[in-house]
């Protein structure tokens, strides 16, 4: 099969299916092989910070001259972001070959009575498969949507867990309140593997705490570990200092993602880090750490974090699309300098628009707009939701050209900001 061929097939299998456990994945990845078995893996949850934690830690490994597998989601523009090897997408030719194999084990199940595995399943198959046959030494993993029932949890023998924020998200799977969130979450904590915390608590600490107990694993909570502040730009970076509680060891890192938010990520991964080097047999320097985290979106190619795509007017994107995350974008446009805000902006139907809608900015021109999805809210009736809660502006249902619409609007000394949901992310990239 072509390419183009291959991107169809997959992406017309269902993208959710409800489960109960994760035998019927166990004996999908059975049959692949059970790749990647006896491999070191560091597995990420979390409802936001995942993809940001991911690149620095796969960045830092990268500096340290590990050979490093990475799986993510969703992506943005082409599938095979999602299969990375060394900071790169793999090729269309080893994408289409890999297919082709998990293509055959699904085909195979079906022919039994079995289920086909699901779209995250599939992909995860083909993940897997290409690590395995690059002979990575670390993968990164990351969860897609939870963490007890995904597919990826179905890897028994990390060697280290990471769980960044718990924020309401996907409540109608994970359930509706932040307890029941936090649970899910914790599912990815292994017996005797120990977990880091990014962003502690006290509404869902003891959640992380009773089954860690049950597990007899060790929790290290980041907060505790490092403190963080933000200290401006530098060299075109963004600017934090670093104090280790332990020692009072004080250090400062230059990031080029960007983003307020990113001072929690940073704790993350360098609690991670902390640990990695002090209790683990592997290694970390200082400047694996230092080059690994200044580098890490251009290492991995990771996109959408706050992401800059103009100047004057300048033009932002970021992914973040729940409450949680939003509440971090809203602090950052309060806090970036502009004249007029314009902000195009787009969700799916399963977001909770009530807990959203109220942190956006009121004092913005709204131009409400609609990936191109079936999981897309109508621009229309967005607009009308928004106006509720004092948001008001225009309907562009096509991303591009609500984009453009954006930029002739905005004068050299405003803002245009695009987001709300990643595939609007992706289409305006």
């Amino acid at each position: 099969m072509k390419y183009e061929e291959v991107v169809r097939y997959i992406e017309d299998i269902p993208k959710f299916t409800k489960k109960h456990t994760l035998l019927h994945t166990r004996e999908f990845m059975r049959r692949l092989g059970n790749p990647c078995q006896g491999r070191k893996v560091l597995h990420v949850a979390g409802t936001n910070g995942k993809g940001s934690v991911c690149a620095y830690m796969q960045a830092i490994l990268l500096f340290e001259g590990k050979r490093v597998g990475f799986f993510t989601s969703p992506h943005l523009v082409k599938l095979n972001e999602r299969i990375r090897i060394n900071g790169k997408d793999i090729d269309d030719d080893t994408f289409c070959r890999i297919f082709a194999k998990v293509r055959q084990v699904a085909e195979e199940l079906e022919k039994e009575g079995l289920e086909h595995p699901s779209y995250f399943e599939f992909l995860y198959g083909m993940g897997m498969l290409a690590f395995e046959e690059n002979d990575a030494e670390y993968i990164v993993l990351e969860t897609g949507l939870g963490g007890r029932l995904d597919a990826t949890n179905s890897f028994e023998h990390p060697f280290l867990s990471v769980i960044t924020s718990i924020g309401l998200d996907h409540t109608e799977i994970l359930g509706d309140t932040i307890e029941k969130i936090a649970g899910e979450k914790a599912g990815i904590i292994k017996k005797s593997i120990p977990v880091v915390i990014g962003e502690g608590d006290v509404r869902y600490n003891e959640v992380f705490e009773q089954v860690a107990a049950a597990n007899k694993s060790k929790v290290i909570y980041a907060e505790k570990v490092f403190s963080c502040q933000e200290c401006g730009c530098r060299e075109g970076r963004q600017h934090f200092c670093m104090h280790r509680v332990r020692d009072d060891r004080k250090f400062e890192v230059d990031l080029d993602l960007t983003g307020n938010y990113q001072r929690h990520n940073i704790l993350t991964a360098a609690a991670t880090v902390d640990f990695l080097h002090e209790e683990t047999p592997l290694t970390i320097s200082r400047r694996a750490f230092l080059e690994g985290t200044r580098d890490a979106a251009a290492i991995t190619s990771l996109a959408g974090r706050w992401q800059k795509l103009g100047e004057n007017p300048l033009v932002v994107c970021d992914t973040g699309h729940n409450p949680h995350g939003i509440a971090y974008v809203a602090e950052q446009l309060k806090a970036t300098p502009h004249k007029e805000l314009y902000c195009v902006i787009g969700f799916v139907r399963d977001k909770d628009l009530a807990h959203i809608l109220p942190l956006l900015p009121r004092d913005a021109h709204y131009i409400f707009t609609q990936a191109q999805t079936e999981r897309a809210l109508p621009a229309a009736e967005l607009t009308a939701k928004a106006a509720i809660y004092g948001l008001r502006g225009e309907t562009i249902p096509e991303v591009p050209a609500a984009v453009a619409h954006a930029r002739e609007l905005a004068a050299a000394d405003d803002m245009v900001f695009i987001g709300g949901s990643t595939y609007v992310v992706a289409e305006a990239l």
